[in-house]
C-alpha cells in the first residue's frame, strides 16, 4: 500500500492545503503541488505546520 508524508500548509475554513514531503515526491516534483483535501477527513487537531501520514487511506499525525 502506498504511503505518503506531508505537511499542512493552510488551512482554509473546511479544506486543508498540504504538500507532500516524502522522498518519492522530492524526486519526482511532487512536492511542487498542493493536494486541497476536506479537514473532515484530517485529525481535527491539525494546524498549519503539522506533519501528516497518509497509509491505508486515513491521515495521522506524525510525532516528533
Amino acid at each position: 500500500m502506498n504511503r505518503f508524508e506531508y505537511i499542512v500548509e493552510e488551512i482554509d475554513g473546511d479544506y486543508a492545503h498540504l504538500r507532500r514531503t516524502d522522498a518519492e515526491a522530492l524526486e519526482t516534483g511532487a512536492d511542487r503541488e498542493l493536494k486541497l483535501v476536506a479537514r473532515a477527513l484530517l485529525p481535527p487537531e491539525i494546524a498549519e505546520g503539522t506533519r501528516l501520514l497518509y497509509e491505508w487511506m486515513q491521515y495521522s499525525i506524525i510525532k516528533e
